[in-house]
C-alpha cells in the first residue's frame, strides 16, 4: 500500500511539474499576444494565425503523436528493466521524425505560396508559412527527446525546455513584429511567426543539455540486466511506434483540420453571406484565433499537461497489471483538470468583455465569442485527459475514431451558421463547443466501458460547478461595486478576478473539493498548507 501510494504521489508530482510549467509558458504567451496584438491588430492576428494553423497541422503530422507513443514504449520496457530496448526506441524515433520534419519543411517551402492562396484564402499568409517551414524539423526532433524523458517519468527537461522556448519565442516575436511593421503587416505578422523558430531552437538546445548531462547514467543503466532479454529489432520498434503514434496523430489530426476547416470555412461562408467585405472577414477570423482561442486553451494547459503526464505512468501499471493504481490515477486526472478548467470557464464568461478590455485594450473587439465559447474550456479539457488515459491503456484508436465524430458535428454547423450575419463567426465558436462535446462524451463512454472505471462525479464535477458559480457571481458583484468607486474597467477587473479566485479556493476546502494533498501538489503547496491550517480552513 505504501509502494502503490509513493507511486502515485510520483505520478502526481511529474504532473503538477508539467501543469506549473504549462502555466508559466501559457502566461508568457498572453504576456506577448497582447503587445502582438497591439501591434498587428486583428487582420495581423489573422495572417498570423492562418499561416499557424498550417504548420500546426504539418507539425501534428511529423511529430504530435511521438511524444506520448515514445513516452509510452519507453515506459513500458523500463518497468520491465529492459533499459537497452527503451534506449532503442528513443534512437529509432529520433531517425524517423527528423526524416519526417525534413521532408515536411521542404514541403510547406516548396508550396507556401498555392497553401497561402487555396487553403487560407489569405495571400499574405505565405510569408509566415516560409518563416514556420524550418520549426517544423527542430521541433520534430525536440518532441523525441521530451517524449524520452517522459518514458522514464522525468518531466523536468520537458518543462524547463518549454519555458525557455515560450521565453525566447516572446521576446523576438514582438521585437521582429515591431520592427517590421513599418514594412507592411504581412511582413511584422511573418515576423511574430519567426519568434517561434527561435524559441523552438533555443528549447531544442535545452533538451540536448538535459540528455547530455543524462547521457552517462543512462548508459550504465542499460547495463543493467543485459543479456536476460531478447533485443529488439530496428523494423519491430518502427512497427510498434507507427501502430502507437498514427491514432495518436490522426486524432490530434482531426482537431488540427477542424481548425483549418474554420480558417477556410470562416472566410467562405462570411464573404458568401453578403454582409462582410474581405478585410472585415479577416478581422472577424483574427478575433476568433488572436484571441477566443488563445484565451480559451490557457487553463487548457493543465489538462494537456496532466494527460501527457499520465500516458507513460498508466501505461506503466498496465504492464504490470495494477488496476487500483489505474483507476486512481484516472480519477486524480480528471479532477486536477476540472478543478481549474470549469472556475476558468465560468470566469470567462463572466467577465468576458472586460478580460478583452484588460488585455487588448486598443482593440477590445470579441467579447461575444467568450462569453458563449467559455464553456467549451470544459468539454475540451476532459477530451485531453481521456483521451490521454485512452492511451494509456492501449486504446489507441478510439480517441481518433471519436475525434472524426466531433469534427464531422462541427463542419456541419459551421456550413449553416456562419453564412447567417447575425451569427457571422460565432458559429465557428458554437460549432467548437458541441465538437467538443460530442468527441469528449464518446471517449468517457470508451473508457468506462474498457476499464470499469467509475468517474468521482462529485469531487470532479459536482464540487468544482457548484463553487465556480458562487464564484462567478462575487466576481460579477465584484466588479461592478468596484466599478463604481473607481470608474476604472482593468483595476475593477483585476480586483474581481482576485476576489473570485480567493473566494473559489476557500469554499472548494469548505467542501472538501480541494484536500490537503491536492495543495501539496502545487508550488509553494505546503507553505498554503501552513496558511490555511492556521485559519482552520483544513
Amino acid at each position: 500500500m505504501e509502494k502503490s501510494s509513493k507511486k502515485g504521489s510520483t505520478f502526481l508530482k511529474q504532473a503538477a511539474i508539467l501543469a506549473t510549467a504549462g502555466i508559466i509558458v501559457r502566461f508568457i504567451g498572453f504576456l506577448y499576444r497582447v503587445p502582438m496584438t497591439a501591434i498587428i491588430g486583428d487582420r495581423g492576428n489573422a495572417i498570423y494565425s492562418a499561416g499557424y494553423q498550417v504548420y500546426n497541422f504539418l507539425l501534428i503530422l511529423s511529430s504530435a503523436g511521438l511524444p506520448s507513443a515514445i513516452g509510452k514504449m519507453v515506459s513500458e520496457r523500463i518497468a520491465l528493466r529492459e533499459y537497452k530496448n527503451a534506449h532503442k526506441v528513443f534512437k529509432v524515433s529520433l531517425a524517423f521524425s527528423g526524416t519526417l520534419g525534413f521532408i515536411f519543411m521542404l514541403l510547406l517551402i516548396f508550396f507556401a505560396k498555392s497553401i497561402a492562396v487555396y487553403v487560407c484564402k489569405i495571400p499574405d499568409a505565405y510569408y509566415t508559412l516560409i518563416t514556420l517551414a524550418p520549426t517544423i524539423f527542430i521541433v520534430g526532433i525536440m518532441s523525441v527527446v521530451r517524449g524520452y524523458f517522459q518514458g522514464m517519468n522525468n518531466m523536468v527537461p520537458t518543462a524547463i525546455s518549454q519555458i525557455i522556448e515560450q521565453v525566447f519565442n516572446a521576446i523576438f516575436s514582438v521585437v521582429l513584429a515591431y520592427v517590421l511593421i513599418n514594412r507592411s503587416v504581412a511582413l511584422s505578422a511573418a515576423g511574430g511567426t519567426a519568434g517561434t523558430g527561435i524559441g523552438a531552437f533555443s528549447g531544442f538546445l535545452i533538451v540536448l543539455l538535459a540528455y547530455g548531462v543524462n547521457r552517462k547514467p543512462i548508459h550504465k543503466r542499460m547495463r543493467k540486466n543485459a543479456g536476460k532479454y531478447k533485443i529488439e529489432s530496428n523494423w519491430r520498434i518502427l512497427k510498434i511506434l507507427l501502430m502507437t503514434a498514427v491514432p495518436i496523430i490522426i486524432g490530434t489530426a482531426v482537431y488540427s483540420i477542424t481548425n483549418l476547416v474554420d480558417m477556410s470555412m470562416v472566410m467562405s461562408r462570411l464573404l458568401e453571406s453578403g454582409a462582410f467585405t474581405a478585410n472585415q472577414a479577416e478581422s472577424l477570423y483574427g478575433q476568433l484565433q488572436g484571441k477566443y482561442v488563445t484565451l480559451t486553451t490557457l487553463p487548457v494547459a493543465i489538462s494537456t499537461a496532466v494527460a501527457t503526464a499520465s500516458i507513460p505512468n498508466i501505461a506503466s501499471s498496465m504492464v504490470l497489471n495494477d488496476r487500483a493504481a489505474v483507476q486512481r490515477k484516472i480519477n486524480m486526472s480528471i479532477k486536477i483538470s476540472m478543478i481549474i478548467s470549469i472556475p476558468a470557464a465560468i470566469g470567462m464568461a463572466v467577465l468576458a468583455d472586460q478580460i478583452l478590455y484588460l488585455l487588448f485594450p486598443s482593440v477590445p473587439e470579441g467579447g461575444s465569442l467568450l462569453k458563449i465559447g467559455s464553456i467549451s474550456i470544459i468539454f475540451l479539457a476532459l477530451s485531453q485527459i481521456v483521451t490521454g488515459t485512452l492511451q494509456g491503456i492501449g486504446k489507441v484508436q478510439i480517441p481518433a475514431i471519436n475525434a472524426v465524430f466531433g469534427a464531422v458535428v462541427k463542419i456541419v454547423l459551421n456550413y449553416f451558421l456562419i453564412i447567417i450575419p447575425s451569427i457571422n463567426v460565432k458559429g465557428a465558436v458554437i460549432s467548437t463547443i458541441f465538437c467538443y462535446i460530442v468527441a469528449s462524451g464518446l471517449n468517457l463512454l470508451a473508457l468506462v466501458h474498457a476499464t470499469k472505471f467509475k468517474p468521482d462525479m462529485m469531487s470532479a464535477f459536482v464540487k468544482p460547478l457548484v463553487a465556480s458559480l458562487i464564484m462567478g457571481a462575487v466576481c460579477w458583484a465584484t466588479y461592478k461595486g468596484s466599478y463604481m468607486v473607481t470608474h476604472i474597467t482593468s483595476i475593477s477587473t483585476v480586483i474581481s478576478i482576485l476576489v473570485g479566485m480567493i473566494v473559489y479556493f476557500v469554499f472548494m476546502l469548505f467542501i472538501k473539493g480541494i484536500t490537503k494533498n491536492d495543495i501539496y501538489l502545487i508550488p509553494a503547496g505546503r507553505k498554503i498548507v501552513m496558511v490555511c491550517e492556521k485559519f482552520n480552513l483544513l
